[in-house]
């Protein structure tokens, strides 16, 4: 997979993105590719809300058929989804979603942006969404995208007269896109913005239309298509060995937090666009139709496309570097013109086809991965000219660390390799490297994000710049390239990743919620990294008002960078119920420093380090409980186990192939954790040893499951189907359908205080039709809709009980919510 992603990067001129990835090294055939989106002057910009959102078909065709500068503007990062690889969500999985969106925008040849919007999870309708959004906010980023890329063609994955039919973010995106439409020519809109950017009209809007929204292909096919756009998706690219579909399922399938691999499609595909807005193509297979998209659209620019048009006729695919003159002649053209969008975006495409047409490598590599501001750090830069041109190094240079003031200008010989080291002790950064938008606490529903340049960005990029200034056949260019960090793995060879600044030390907390069912007092670590080597000073514990902390300081002292020192902490909670956070705070010297240093490391995404603040949920709670050992069969991922241990059960986790009734004899319950039945396969023939367990008197809890892909229909000892019906507002009021039932009075007295502070949402998709054995335990809805009942199912099976939920206890739990543990635990009593 690395391989394939390596020969599909070039699709993607912006290597700003992309600081943590290999350098390029295109094949003839990609430079060629290269080469002819050199002469399209044309954009369009994909919107829509989340990650996974977008056509990657549609994205694929518009960069690698049509040539077309092409972006997603996702409104947010994915924040609110689940995480089918791993345990990390809410900010955690944004981190890796974004990092997902570059991967699959670095395969299909699309550029990626954001706005400030946090997914605060599933909506049922716009005005809730935008009013969590908050509107303006939010209208003006995607204003700011729109002045910012300066798109001749918007296409909005979902259609905005539908409100109320479909996820509200996704409503929302199409409806702030086709307002914004209206907005961005206008200066006195966003007049900060517009003074920035500038104003701009894109060319026409349209809606990436489908079938399926039209109910039917049957509908569809009967439905008057004259106002609809069709393009053809379905090509193969000889040079690239591809089909469109290949192309597009390879980019789909780098959203692996959410199971979205795609198998790749070949042969003919339409892609259906429904005009909105602006000028109807005339002719009605070519969105660009009518738009200049020639060099001719600059001033000055026709003697440009002409140089550029030959070197495409008559480019050597055996010896690029035959194109060099004619290249810098049309770079060196370009910078006379006068200041525009397209110089600049032009300037960096062609500097970027001149290094890989004369076979430049440059690059400037860390000697260690991280270091503390202002550390101590060696880069070395190496440049080879693999080519015949004539190329010279003048200088090196750095706004963040120096190299030699001794430089002397180097000619680059055809492949002699050229290397020169930073002078020791000059590494001048001193901004940590966590992704920006979480370097300052937002809202429910918005991001916060102080510097405005930032706003939009996947990701900070180009935060530790060295600068090449090179001369070409006797012209002047500065390239640039961002410091990386690599080693060499005795499996994977040569690995890259992102060379950052962290704190010279974090604290942690291994869990992030502390319950204490008693008086009884706790021992609680505090884990201390070193960011540098000889590291000392105190720690303190940060507690709230009623709970006891001793001793009340504590001092550490670390020799090695990446060494960890564990200080314990003793924690006495209060008489009564209380809850409140519990904080580390280190001085080091004259610094405080109270972050956690989280590191995200999956094979498909570069390394993500995320500094967060170094905290703990602390919980006093009267919580009685009955049995001891639990089962648990993980499914898509979640930490519901560590929540039940900090409870005191004893929880052991079961395999697949352990599940048979004699081991399932020695467990008080058995729990099933989320999507187990559309992640595990297994989970299609176990059913019947789960059945037997609770036949024979076991207590078998079952998570919620999406009503789609599911591996069986039978998840249940009696009839029960699930649905898509959900309550997504935290704070609906909650019915007790059955208050004499046995799970709502032993062995804790559950009333409707028991739901108040839920986090994100009650709960998601409840089944909706069940057998008569159920008993439906809690009613709820959301604003104007109909109550639910499935929320909460029991049923005795034999001897035991089977229990169905669909309340989010995956997130409730780890946000420390009282009455989700006092409820858990009635559950898993039920019967002893």
């Amino acid at each position: 997979m690395r391989t394939l992603l390596a020969i599909l990067f070039v699709y993607t001129f912006s290597t700003s993105y992309l600081h943590s990835q290999q350098p390029q090294k295109p094949t003839a055939s990609e430079i060629f590719q290269n080469i002819q989106k050199l002469n399209f002057l044309g954009s369009a910009l994909y919107i829509a809300a989340h990650p996974d959102d977008e056509n990657t078909r549609l994205i694929s065709f518009l960069s690698n058929d049509v040539k077309a500068r092409t972006a997603y503007l996702s409104l947010t990062r994915g924040d609110g989804g689940q995480n089918l690889i791993g345990p990390e969500i809410r900010e955690l999985l944004g981190v890796i979603r974004t990092q997902e969106l570059l991967a699959a925008r670095r395969t299909d040849g699309g550029l990626q942006y954001f706005t400030r919007a946090n997914d605060f999870g599933y909506s049922k309708h716009p005005d809730e969404t935008l009013a969590i959004w908050n509107k303006n906010e939010v209208l003006a980023d995607v204003v700011r995208a729109i002045r910012k890329f300066k798109p001749d063609v918007i296409v909005n994955r979902f259609d905005h007269r539908n409100p109320g039919s479909t996820h509200g973010h996704h409503t929302s995106s199409a409806m702030l896109s086709f307002e914004a439409f209206d907005l961005v020519n206008d200066p006195t809109q966003y007049p900060e913005i517009a003074k920035e950017y500038g104003t701009w009209q894109p060319k026409r809007l349209f809606f990436n239309t489908s079938w399926w929204f039209y109910g039917s292909r049957e509908n569809f096919d009967k439905a008057d298509k004259t106002n609809l756009v069709e393009v053809e998706t379905g090509n193969f690219y000889p040079s690239l060995g591809l089909s469109n579909g290949e192309i597009a399922s390879l980019s789909r399938s780098m959203h692996k937090s959410q199971g979205f691999g795609s198998t790749g499609s070949r042969g003919s595909e339409t892609e259906y666009l429904e005009f909105l807005k602006g000028d109807f193509p005339k002719d009605r297979t070519n969105l660009f139709d009518g738009i200049d998209t020639s060099w001719s659209r600059l001033e000055g620019g026709a003697a440009i496309g002409a140089i550029l048009e030959k070197v495409e006729k008559n480019f050597n695919f055996k010896d690029p570097s035959e194109s060099v003159p004619q290249l810098v002649q049309a770079y060196q053209l370009l910078q006379k013109l006068p200041e525009s969008h397209w110089k600049t975006i032009k300037t960096e495409e062609l500097k970027a086809v001149i290094a890989d047409c004369s076979g430049l490598f440059l690059e400037a590599v860390a000697n260690q991965a991280s270091v503390a501001p202002k550390g101590a750090v060696v880069v070395t830069v190496e440049a080879v000219n693999r080519s015949s041109a004539n190329i010279a190094l003048n200088a090196v240079t750095s706004p963040i660390i120096a190299f030699p003031a001794t430089f002397v200008p180097t000619p680059l010989k055809k492949n002699e390799r050229y290397t020169l080291e930073s002078s020791e002790y000059s590494f001048s950064a001193t901004s940590y490297s966590s992704p920006y938008w979480l370097k300052e606490k937002g809202t429910l529903g918005m991001y916060r994000v102080e510097d405005p340049t930032l706003i939009g960005l996947p990701e900070q990029v180009n935060q530790f710049p060295v600068k090449f200034l090179l001369t070409i056949n006797g012209v002047e260019i500065p390239m640039v390239r961002n410091i990386v960090y690599k080693y060499n793995d005795p499996v994977d060879g040569e690995v890259y990743q992102p060379f950052e600044v962290l704190p010279e030390v974090t604290s942690s907390l291994p869990e992030k919620v502390l319950i204490f069912a008693s008086q009884e007092e706790r021992e609680v670590p505090v884990i201390v990294r070193a960011g540098r080597d000889n590291v000392s000073g105190t720690a303190i514990l940060q507690h709230p008002e009623g709970w006891t902390v001793t001793p009340k300081q504590q001092f550490f002292e670390i020799t090695n960078k990446g060494q960890e020192q564990t200080l314990l902490f003793t924690v006495t909670p209060p008489k009564q119920q209380s809850e409140g956070t519990l904080r580390p705070l280190l001085q080091v010297g004259d610094t405080f420093h109270d972050s956690e240093l989280i590191t995200i490391d999956y094979d498909h995404i570069p390394v993500q380090s995320v500094l967060v603040p170094s905290e703990a949920k602390v919980v006093r709670i009267d919580i009685q409980k009955k049995g001891a050992h639990i089962g648990y069969i993980n499914g898509a991922g979640d930490t519901v186990p560590e929540s039940l241990k900090q409870i005191g059960y004893q929880v052991t986790t079961i395999p697949p192939s352990e599940i048979y009734r004699e081991n399932l004899k020695q467990f008080d319950a058995i729990v099933v954790g989320i999507r187990a039945y559309n992640t595990v396969p297994e989970m299609a023939f176990k059913q019947q040893e789960l059945n037997a367990y609770v036949e024979n008197g076991g207590t078998l809890i079952v998570q919620y499951n999406t009503s789609r892909g599911l591996v069986t229909d039978a998840l249940a000892p009696l009839p029960l189907s699930l649905s898509r019906d959900r309550v997504t507002d935290e704070e609906s009021e909650v019915r007790i359908l059955a208050p004499k039932h046995e799970v709502m009075n032993t062995p804790n007295t559950i009333t409707t205080k028991d739901f108040d502070n839920w986090v994100q949402e009650r709960g998601l998709y409840f089944p909706n039709e069940w057998s008569e054995e159920f008993t439906p335990i809690l009613g709820m809805n959301d604003e104007g809709e109909p109550q639910t009942k499935g929320a909460l199912l029991v049923a005795s099976y034999g001897k035991g009980y089977y229990i169905y939920t669909g309340l989010s206890f995956f997130r409730e739990l780890p946000a420390g919510v009282p009455g989700a543990y006092r409820l858990f635990a009635n559950l898993l009593s039920i019967g002893k």
